[in-house]
């Protein structure tokens, strides 16, 4: 079980260092104006996203239900619900970074570089509030 939690950690710092860097690459292709740039921004993004990002999440989310069913925690438990709905919230957060990807790989981003280091802050709330219910399981 300790390998399973183990990976899970692992792969989950690797989901995040992924969903913390992707948004801040967002932020410097949005201010971008020469096409050397933008291409370098579009190759570094699809990168991240789909070798590191994607790869680490979808991970996670399999070895963290591998461990709840390992340790037997009931899905009646309050702050699994919780954590798990956090979770979702991370997985949506995640697909709309897939799509913000396509967007720059269209040319098609209509958002400021203001707006997108705003949006680099959610998941940050997230990994907070996921690791305190972890820690303590209220309720």
């Amino acid at each position: 079980m300790l390998w399973v939690k183990s990976f899970h950690i692992i792969f989950m710092v690797t989901w995040f260092a992924g969903l913390f860097y992707l948004p801040r690459l967002f932020v410097y292709h949005a201010g971008a104006e020469d096409s050397i740039s933008n291409d370098r921004f579009k190759i570094m993004e699809r990168k991240l996203f789909w070798g590191i990002a994607t790869p680490g999440g979808v991970i996670t989310v399999a070895l963290g239900f591998w461990l709840i069913e390992m340790i037997g925690f009931s899905y009646s438990a309050l702050w699994l619900q919780a954590k798990l709905a956090l979770v979702g919230l991370l997985v949506i957060y995640h697909i709309w970074c897939g799509k913000l990807v396509l967007d720059f790989k269209h040319d098609r981003n209509r958002r400021s570089h203001v707006w997108f280091r705003w949006f680099n802050e959610f998941p940050v709330l997230i990994l907070i509030a996921v690791i305190l219910l972890v820690e303590f399981q209220p309720v």
